[in-house]
């Protein structure tokens, strides 16, 4: 390791041990850089600006925030909530596969496992709390693994930066989600199932028919977006950036126009959030762009994939070395730097190896989602926590046969690329 890149990954080690904003973290460890290496500063403005202006994907990024927070703003999770509540609410444990099933379609909205977390799973958390069968920890833990259906199902807003910093197709990203994503919801509530079983966990009292036709219209605009999403970007009538845009318009409409749930305080209050969020989330991508020209002037990219092919592992020894490396990471590291910075080094070898970088980019999302769901980082725990007031070891305690299901279709989607590929293959995607 040369004297400048240590001197880049100390500056990053030492501005997150400070607790320093990732963003500003990873742009001092750039300057850090420079500076040891004797260069221009100026590189900075160029490679960040460069980054950020050829990435017209990135469009998509804060559009899909702003659309999920119009969602939870606009009392779209209720509606979706009572309209779920029907399909599955007689289940043993019913409110616990409702908050499954409300995860699945809000995933089709809103791209984000915290927005999820946020909106629909604390709806969810109220309801279930006020029932004794349902104690604090499983309530948290339900929500807390749900949430993760999010970034799987398309929309994804991890899968665009994906195809960002790897080139792959943001349709063929989406595609490859959707076959996990109904897999993992199904695995799930059988999860939900033996659990509420062992508890004698409540059924929901059935819903009287003569209200069916209001909650089943209530809940049937909201549902018409992830149909209008797919269908638009796989017909051809926009592209996935696109599709952003007529996310937040159609979420707009339905808060606003049709449902008059919004006022002009509370779209304040959306479009601040939006532009706090998407801030935050730009910073960190102007970060990643100084670190990977930092990496690639060094040759770390191309040194990772000499070493990688020097181990002779093949396609599926590099996948379970890469999510032995993002579950370990996962722990401590927040999911932008493994996606910003940890994924575009090891892309040479993927690349290598003949790695197909759909199939990589829906394990390496699936990877930053049960990160998500553990300690010590553990974004969602937190964000439930702050929510709700239940503590992080009553989730975990509850949490593990959830977290057990997640690593059991993470090692299946690894051995078996199929099940990410059947269907981008069948819509006239070529894999490498």
């Amino acid at each position: 390791m040369t004297s400048a890149l240590a001197s880049l990954v100390a500056a990053l080690v030492v501005g997150m041990l400070l607790r320093m904003p990732i963003g500003f973290s990873m742009l001092a460890s750039g300057f850090a850089y420079l500076l040891v290496k004797r260069q221009d500063l100026g590189l900075v403005a160029e490679q960040v600006g460069n980054g950020l202006y050829n990435s017209y994907v990135l469009l998509a990024v804060p559009l899909f925030v702003f659309a999920a927070n119009i969602m939870n703003a606009g009392t779209v999770s209720e509606r979706i909530f009572d309209f779920c509540r029907i399909l599955v609410g007689r289940m043993r444990g019913g409110l616990a596969q409702v908050d499954i099933l409300v995860s699945v379609v809000f995933s089709g909205m809103s791209g984000s496992a915290i927005a999820d977390a946020a909106g629909p799973g604390l709806v969810t958390i109220r309801q279930m709390l006020k029932k004794p069968e349902y104690s604090r920890g499983f309530a948290g833990a339900v929500v807390v693994a749900s949430a993760t259906l999010g970034p799987i199902i398309p929309p994804s807003i991890p899968m665009v930066i994906y195809s960002l910093v790897s080139g792959a197709s943001v349709g063929a990203l989406f595609l490859g989600g959707v076959v996990p994503g109904v897999l993992m919801a199904f695995l799930m509530m059988l999860v939900v199932h033996v659990i509420a079983t062992r508890r004698n966990m409540p059924r929901e009292a059935p819903v009287p028919l003569r209200e069916w036709p209001r909650i089943l219209y209530r809940g049937a605009l909201p549902l018409s977006m992830p149909i209008v999403l797919l269908s638009g970007i796989y017909s051809g009538a926009f592209t996935p950036t696109e599709a952003a845009a007529v996310a937040a318009l159609h979420a707009l409409v339905l808060a606003g126009v049709v449902y008059r749930a919004l006022t002009w305080r509370s779209f304040w209050g959306v479009v601040m959030e939006s532009t706090r969020g998407s801030a935050v989330i730009t910073v960190i991508l102007a970060g990643s762009f100084m670190l990977n020209y930092a990496f690639t002037a060094e040759g770390v990219p191309q040194a990772m994939a000499q070493w990688v092919d020097g181990m002779q592992l093949g396609q599926i020894g590099f996948l379970l070395l890469v999510n032995c490396l993002f579950l370990a990471l996962g722990c401590v590291l927040d999911v932008s730097v493994l996606l910003l910075v940890f994924v575009p080094m090891l892309l040479p070898a993927a690349r290598l190896l003949g790695v197909d970088l759909v199939h990589f980019g829906v394990l390496v999302v699936l990877n930053m989602m049960i990160g998500l769901i553990h300690p010590p980082f553990g974004m969602l725990l937190f964000v439930t926590k702050a929510l709700t007031g239940i503590p992080i070891g009553e989730m975990m305690k509850e949490g593990w046969p959830f977290l057990l299901m997640l690593l059991a279709l993470l090692m299946a989607m690894t051995l078996f690329p199929q099940i990410v590929l059947w269907l981008p293959q069948t819509m006239g995607y070529k894999t490498a």
